[in-house]
């Protein structure tokens, strides 16, 4: 399981997502974001489907490991389709004491069951495409106006690119200490919910300790080298944008309108 989380991680390969400026993936994967919102009819979602397929087809990754990402999420996406179906009002299709599933129950469920997919498969594709670096320093150039109101873009930025750059690394330590305790006895799959969560405690202590070491290392690191950001830092790659940005950037405003166009007629 702790190896099926996809998000954060980067997936090198020879694509044209991969060549793409981390800007016009900011902006389309926040475009798609909104159109999951905006699509509320199989229609919709039928558009939706496809470009996400046409993404993925685009970034190389393979299919497989796209989608092992979802594992992660099962069962957040399992409760919120239980809560939608049990706690929707409406006609109802089915009762047993207190519990009922409604029309209008099962219709909501499988929307929020699309839209937490499609959000989670989205972010993974730009993250997938996308260095740590590259996603620090297009965050940093599309965020660059909120620094005329005092506001620390080029440390927010810093921060979630540490941030990513994290979650495979503490991933990878939290399944060699899950294989530790394993080999010493520790047993993580017995038992009821909350013997499971003692079971944890096991595992967090030495994951917190090591996470902050790693990150007392980095501050140190970073102190060592003198580090500071703010606008008289200079980037080694700046970012410029190619004529394949521009290109996407119609094809994004041309999607947008599709799904504008699908919520305002109703389809």
């Amino acid at each position: 399981m702790i190896r099926d989380i996809t998000l954060g991680q980067y997936y090198p390969a020879d694509s044209v997502l991969h060549k793409l400026d981390p800007r016009t993936k900011f902006l389309g994967t926040f475009v798609f974001i909104v159109s999951v919102f905006l699509f509320h009819t199989i229609p919709g979602y039928g558009v939706a489907t496809l470009f996400l397929a046409a993404m993925i087809f685009l970034s190389k990754v393979p299919v497989k490991f796209m989608f092992k990402g979802l594992k992660a999420i099962l069962v957040i996406l399992m409760v919120t389709v239980v809560f939608n179906i049990l706690l929707t009002p409406g006609e109802i299709l089915w009762k047993w004491g207190f519990l009922k599933v409604t029309k209008e129950g099962l219709v909501l469920a499988g929307k929020m069951a699309i839209r937490l997919t499609y959000l989670v498969i989205g972010s993974s594709i730009m993250t997938l495409t996308t260095t740590p670096n590259q996603l620090t320093d297009g965050l940093e150039r599309l965020l660059r106006p909120l620094n005329k109101i005092h506001v620390p873009v080029h440390e927010i930025a810093m921060m979630m690119s540490i941030a990513l750059r994290f979650i495979p690394i503490l991933l990878e330590e939290t399944d060699k200490i899950m294989k530790a305790q394993i080999a010493r006895g520790a047993d993580f799959e017995t038992g009821n919910l909350i013997q499971k969560a003692k079971n944890m405690v096991p595992l967090l202590v030495p994951l917190f300790i090591s996470a902050f070491r790693r990150a007392n290392d980095l501050a140190m690191a970073m102190e060592a080298r003198c580090y500071h950001g703010g606008d008289d830092r200079t980037q080694m790659k700046p970012l410029k944008y190619s004529p394949r940005d521009y290109m996407a950037y119609v094809l994004l405003a041309v999607y947008l309108a599709v799904a504008i166009g699908f919520r305002v007629a109703g389809i």
